[in-house]
């Protein structure tokens, strides 16, 4: 399905740290609003070290769980799932907008390698995306995996894949000015940490991807290869450096930026659906 632009805004162009995530085991999306009770009890329970907080007493920290039914690729998918803390001064006024404090949310984007294998009462949302701060990452994660006996593990980006995304990416049509492609390597064995960026002009980019790709909407790994193998020659030709002895540690397109530490940027709401099918495909490769 299309994500709509207006909906799911708010999702681009913001640091999100990847996570994948085991099915949750129990998860009833009629019970959204007990789960945000809940679920806000245990983060201030915690914050007050074990103290115990009656559940649906005024806290500092709100919490507020809602679905996005337009984020997901197939009817087998289960609609995103997002999460939202925001907090209210205790001097504020009780009419005072709530400040956001973190974000996070479930997605499964083409997911049916993984939701057609799980047995029945078990809800697959293999990707968790974050954003904000890493104790709030810590309560939240904790929580589901006490809640729905998930496990939550850190998802890296390869430099094979981030050399997809620059493959997928380098060579879209958007309806603005395109940014630079650019590429991040770190150079390994030295005493002083060094790191190489090399930035291609979005046209030359795409002008080599033309030639490179073979069926327009199809990418074959053998193509990725003799992309990044043009990009390599020609730096080498240039400054007589040979990048394949580096290690890519991050790319930036003008549809998605992303590091091998999994923290992601995306820039384009129209290429949304696609870099999260890509996501989706990595978390699944680490459950699995």
């Amino acid at each position: 399905e299309k994500a709509d632009p207006q909906k799911t805004a708010f999702l681009l162009r913001k640091a999100w740290t990847l996570y994948s995530v085991t099915p949750l085991y129990g998860f009833r999306r009629a019970r959204l609003r007990d789960y945000a009770r809940l679920l806000g009890a245990f983060i201030a329970a915690e914050k007050q070290k074990g103290l115990a907080v009656e559940v649906g007493v005024e806290l500092d920290i709100k919490v507020a769980l809602s679905s996005l039914a337009e984020l997901r690729g197939s009817e087998l998918d289960q609609a995103a799932l997002l999460v939202q803390l925001s907090s209210r001064s205790r001097a504020s006024s009780r009419n005072s907008e709530d400040k956001p404090v973190w974000l996070g949310w479930f997605c499964s984007v083409f997911g049916d390698d993984l939701s057609e294998n799980v047995p029945e009462h078990f809800t697959c949302l293999p990707l968790f995306l974050s954003h904000g701060a890493e104790s709030y990452t810590s309560l939240v994660g904790s929580w589901f995996q006490k809640t729905f006996d998930c496990c939550f593990r850190r998802l890296a980006i390869s430099p094979l894949n981030l050399s997809w995304m620059v493959a997928m990416w380098a060579g879209c049509k958007l309806d603005r000015a395109a940014s630079a492609v650019e590429l991040l390597f770190s150079v390994p064995r030295l005493s002083q940490p060094l790191d190489i960026s090399y930035a291609i002009h979005p046209e030359d980019a795409k002008a080599l991807w033309d030639t490179v790709q073979k069926t327009p909407g199809e990418i074959t790994q053998e193509e990725v290869d003799v992309f990044m193998d043009c990009l390599y020659a020609h730096f080498h030709r240039h400054f007589k450096i040979h990048l394949s002895a580096a290690k890519l540690v991050k790319v930036s397109t003008a549809v998605v930026s992303a590091h091998c530490d999994g923290i992601v940027k995306i820039l384009h709401g129209q290429y949304l659906p696609g870099v999260l099918m890509l996501l989706t495909e990595l978390a699944i490769s680490q459950i699995q």
